[in-house]
């Protein structure tokens, strides 16, 4: 059984050097192995770090394929200043002649931005300021959060929507534009999403948990036909498409076939509320701009419905919660039907629903870097709550499980800055916010390469090899991390050795 083997690795915490047999995908022996034993392929790793290979829990990839070829307007601090970039990109590259800007072909085409964040903005996005700027070429800027958009006259009226009082629509209203928006051909798209695979493969990543709002299944069977491997893809299904899910038989963690065992059904993926940044965040307490408490996205007794039918179909519920209220419905829901399964986000929690994630099984998926991006607008609208938001250390030592994701595009796709986020609470040099929620650099790696932070014999092999102790790394360290190399059941997808 030659295999290969990895020379010469560090395990995290750890100063013994060991090599690492791989047969058939799977690690077979950790530990000395005689230099003159027979091989297929010898790689030397030089006392690198080895570890296990990561997962981004909750992405939508598409959207972060595209993220990178659009306007990013995560800087703007006011509409004003978001519209003056729109207008100068726009001018700059029409006046050029690029195709493609801001994710469009032709000027006819709807230009797209994304990434602006107006919770705190001193004025209110409106039709009128991207009027101004826009030229009547249609306009659709997608918020930071994805709850949002932002659109012109043009573009109102393209999507049936020209009697709308402002231009910014929210939730599910927005969620149809973005699904609308059709920019680019399906091998264009296919092609983008193959190279942020490849990217995210550079990081150390081994497999993603994709909840783009559409049908995945079809998306990721043709763009692995294709070549499309640096990646495990567990595709999540959303209401919409719960009824043909079930009626082809979908079960979650089952394998789909001819796409080498990279691709597998994910969960079922229920939004019940919206967004802090949006203010729709479902909460107990009011906004302090009046707004009301949020919105709760999708009745209790029909949440209850949707997630029962998924349950009894063997499809795991993800339920996307943000607010303290919605987290306990959702908490309710999982307990009434008991069934297991997660809360995607769980950011503002009820001190008496924290317990409640382990004694009822329940994932908790949360995004560290939110609590970055995040911070001040927390501490302006949830003011006096912010000892239970992105509460990390609470949920694990009351027992929870944590998985850890990005959301990307709303954070990037980088389990590094991921961790960082996680362990340190802080970033840009600011003090760390909330730091009694920090978790230790342990079980960060273990909530991002499901379970585990240190890689055994008898498990798949996927693998990053890292240039510095994830362990004893500074925290700047650690959301830099060099990576030298990724496995996929111990093919390279990354190897810079």
């Amino acid at each position: 059984m030659p295999g290969l083997i990895l020379r010469r690795a560090r395990l995290p915490g750890s100063d013994d050097i060991v090599d690492v047999q791989v047969v058939d995908g799977v690690i077979t022996r950790i530990g000395y192995i005689d230099p003159a034993e027979k091989t297929d392929r010898t790689v030397h790793l030089g006392e690198r770090w080895i570890i296990p290979g990561l997962w981004d829990n909750h992405v939508h990839f598409t959207q972060w394929a595209l993220a990178a070829r659009r306007l990013d307007l995560s800087h703007a601090n006011s509409a004003a200043e978001a519209a003056v970039l729109v207008g100068e990109r726009m001018l700059s590259a029409f006046a050029a002649g690029e195709t493609g800007a801001g994710g469009q072909d032709t000027p006819e085409q709807t230009f797209v931005g994304t990434g602006f964040r107006d919770g705190l903005w001193p004025d209110a996005p409106t039709y009128a300021l991207l009027d101004a700027v826009s030229g009547g070429a249609p306009v659709v800027l997608v918020s930071g959060d994805l709850h949002s958009c932002w659109l012109n006259s043009a573009a109102l009226a393209r999507y049936g929507l020209l009697d709308h009082p402002t231009g910014l629509l929210r939730e599910e209203q927005a969620f149809e534009v973005v699904r609308a928006l059709d920019t680019v051909s399906e091998a264009v798209m296919d092609a983008w999403v193959d190279e942020a695979a490849r990217t995210a493969a550079a990081r150390g990543v081994v497999g993603v948990v994709d909840l783009e709002m559409t049908w995945n299944l079809d998306a990721w069977t043709r763009r692995m036909a294709a070549g499309t491997d640096s990646l495990r893809v567990d595709f999540g299904i959303y209401s919409q498409h719960l009824e043909r899910a079930i009626g082809l038989g979908l079960r979650t963690g089952d394998p789909v076939p001819a796409t080498g065992g990279l691709l597998r059904v994910g969960p079922f993926k229920v939004i019940t509320d919206g967004s802090l940044n949006t203010r729709t965040a479902y909460c107990f307490d009011d906004y302090p701009n009046g707004s009301g408490h949020g919105l709760l996205t999708v009745p209790q007794g029909e949440l209850l419905e949707r997630m029962r039918a998924a349950a009894d179909a063997g499809l795991t519920p993800a339920v996307h919660a943000i607010g303290d209220h919605a987290n306990r419905l959702a908490l309710d829901a999982f307990e009434a039907i008991g069934c297991p399964g997660s809360i995607e986000h769980a950011q503002l929690l009820a001190h008496s629903d924290v317990a409640r994630f382990a004694r009822l099984g329940i994932v908790a998926s949360v995004q560290p870097e939110h609590a970055m991006d995040d911070r001040d607008v927390a501490d302006h609208f949830w003011a006096g709550r912010t000892d239970r938001a992105f509460p990390l250390r609470s949920l694990l030592h009351a027992g929870a499980t944590l998985a850890l994701g990005s959301d990307a595009p709303v954070a990037p796709l980088d389990p590094w800055v991921t961790l960082a986020a996680a362990v340190g609470r802080s970033r840009d040099g600011r003090e760390p916010w909330h730091p009694e929620q920090s978790v230790s650099r342990q079980a960060g790696l273990a909530a991002s390469s499901r379970g585990r932070h240190r890689i055994a014999v008898d498990e798949a092999a996927d693998l990053a090899v890292c240039e510095i102790d994830p362990l004893t790394a500074s925290v700047a360290d650690v959301r830099r991390m060099p990576v030298a190399a990724t496995l996929l059941a111990g093919r390279f997808t990354h190897n810079t050795l």
